[in-house]
């Protein structure tokens, strides 16, 4: 009886995918930090607590630059870069090095929604386990305000000094606060994956088009808009207006720019290589 070769999942590993993933983290982030800020802090803000209480997103806007200027609208911009960047980047490199392994290598193979949602969750416990502490880090950072009676041996000064010092205070539990929280998140993100990936692949049935192939802007943002559906009660979800201005551009950034660069980059590496040797000898 012949033994099976069990299927190779480094051969699956293209690295174009953890560049435009980091890429599309990147660009999302720096044009996007300020309402990823403004989330963080409407989300703490109960009215009771000595820190500033913001009645809207306007007052929001203006009461942080009265009080700390433009480089208050980017505290935590430094991990927040680094988070996503790294966070997209592994996602996107985990998710389709998975999905390449069950496809068997044949990325044209659809494998259903369950597989879709197993291969999505797998990447995100994966990304989270990796950059769980820069996350705590950014939170951190964003809620640090100009006016804390904090002393300066707790304050910090920036992304290394943060880690530095929640590792010496808290050590590694420190960093890892958050982390079961993560887990839903990580969940919900995979639902949302298995219906983007359901839903791209009935479009491309639909029009005979391969599973792989790039999707219409129009088609690939409404598949998007999938991504930014939110319900609840009101005090789970503080912060959900500035959320969803920030989560609807910062997806269609993030996704647009990952899909070219990735597909630039996947177009690049499977150029022929020039013919060598077919000279003709000259007499």
């Amino acid at each position: 009886m012949k033994n099976s070769k069990p299927p190779d999942l480094l051969k699956n590993i293209k690295y174009e995918h953890l560049i435009a993933g980091v890429t599309g983290g990147v660009t999302s982030t720096i044009i996007l930090h300020p309402l990823d800020l403004l989330k963080i802090r409407f989300a703490v803000s109960d009215g009771r607590s000595p820190n500033p209480n913001y009645n809207n997103l306007s007052n929001a806007v203006h009461t942080i630059f009265r009080q700390e200027g433009v480089r208050g609208l980017y505290k935590g911009v430094t991990p927040n870069i680094w988070g996503s960047g790294s966070a997209w980047g592994l996602y996107f490199l985990f998710y389709n090095t998975i999905k390449a392994w069950i496809q068997q290598g044949n990325t044209t193979t659809p494998i259903g929604p369950t597989m879709n949602m197993v291969a999505a969750a797998e990447a995100g416990i994966l990304t989270l386990v990796m950059t769980n502490p820069v996350w705590v880090v950014k939170t951190r950072l964003c809620l640090q305000y100009s006016n804390d009676k904090v002393p300066t041996s707790l304050r910090y000064s920036g992304m290394m000094d943060a880690l530095y010092k929640i590792y010496r205070v808290e050590g590694v539990r420190g960093l890892y606060k958050g982390f079961v929280p993560g887990m839903f998140g990580v969940s919900h993100g995979a639902v949302q994956f298995m219906v983007y990936e359901e839903m791209k692949s009935h479009y491309t049935q639909h029009y005979g088009l391969p599973l792989d192939s790039k999707l219409k802007k129009v088609s690939f943002m409404c598949n998007l808009c999938l991504f930014c559906r939110y319900e609840g009660s009101r005090g789970f979800y503080k912060g959900l207006s500035v959320n969803l201005i920030r989560v609807i551009p910062a997806t269609m950034i993030t996704f647009g720019v990952y899909e070219n660069v990735s597909r630039f980059l996947l177009r690049v590496d499977k150029k022929p290589a020039p013919p060598v040797g077919n000279h003709k000898n000259s007499t």
